[in-house]
């Protein structure tokens, strides 16, 4: 037991050192268990913890050091400057998944006069971090986020309810969902890790996301093979596709959609990291 705030979280940091977990997590879960925020954890250091604030706060610690990644452990996660809830029927937002927000809004803007009404498809929304952002972002969109779980559906629900914004959410399967209609932008983040890349992934991402949308079959390739085969006859033209991809899949993926819209601009986008990150296709004809 310690008896002040430093003292906890300097043991808590050595503690996950030593168990090869990444130390700043100690600080996010005592911040989560006191209700501080950063600069309010800082400048309380020398306040003293209670008995069951620091029993709470080493349970989580050994959560976390079991492989538990933290954002399960608080049951939320940081996307977009927003606070998004998140379980373990749902895949962790990743910062790379912002730069396809900034892309898309970038590409919008371009390709569609700032009047239009325009009808946005999140496919495989997942927590909803896309649809919602983009809802978010751009006001007058009218947003449909679609998802193969109902349970993934629920958090997306829970998401967009507190963020204050209404979208259309429709459970099936890729693009079955939104056949009854054209859309002018569909975006998604589909499963794509291959079944052989599994023994190459984090414990904590292998042991507690959900493989339904982590993996996908045909070495990772199979969905965005189905995406471009099924969007043709549901695209408006002008129209927008903006999907994220493995670091390794641009030259395949963008091949696939350059088939199916031999006509339009199909572009590789490399993340902040130098890594191919998005493809997108600006269908004109």
């Amino acid at each position: 037991m310690c008896k002040y705030v430093y003292e906890a979280l300097s043991r808590a940091s050595s503690y996950l050192r030593d168990n090869g977990r990444e130390e700043p997590v100690a600080r996010m879960l005592l911040q989560h268990v006191l209700n501080k925020t950063h600069l309010q954890l800082l400048m309380d250091m020398r306040e003293e913890i209670s008995r069951e604030q620091f029993d709470l706060f080493w349970s989580l610690l050994e959560q976390h050091r079991a492989g538990k990644p933290v954002q399960y452990i608080m049951g939320t996660e940081e996307f977009y400057g927003r606070t998004f809830q998140v379980n373990k029927d749902v895949l962790i937002p990743r910062p790379e998944t912002e730069e396809l927000i900034v892309e898309t809004i970038s590409r919008m803007k371009r390709i569609f006069s700032s009047d239009a009404k325009l009808n946005l498809a999140d496919i495989g929304t997942g927590s909803g971090v896309i649809a919602i952002t983009m809802k978010v972002e751009n006001p007058t969109l009218h947003v449909t986020a679609t998802d193969l779980s109902a349970k993934a559906l629920e958090v997306a629900k829970l998401n967009a309810t507190e963020q204050g914004i209404q979208l259309a959410f429709l459970q099936g399967d890729l693009t079955e969902p939104i056949q009854d209609r054209k859309w002018d932008i569909v975006l998604s983040n589909p499963p794509y890790i291959s079944h052989d890349e599994a023994p190459t992934l984090s414990d904590t991402v292998l042991n507690y996301e959900p493989h339904s949308a982590l993996f996908a079959d045909d070495e990772g390739l199979i969905l965005y093979k189905r995406l471009a085969l099924e969007l043709p006859e549901i695209m408006n033209r002008p129209g927008l596709i903006g999907v994220e991809i493995g670091y390794a899949q641009g030259f395949a993926v963008q091949s696939f959609f350059q088939k199916s819209f031999p006509n339009s601009k199909v572009e590789i986008v490399k993340d902040i990291n130098g890594k191919e990150r998005m493809v997108f296709c600006e269908i004109v004809e």
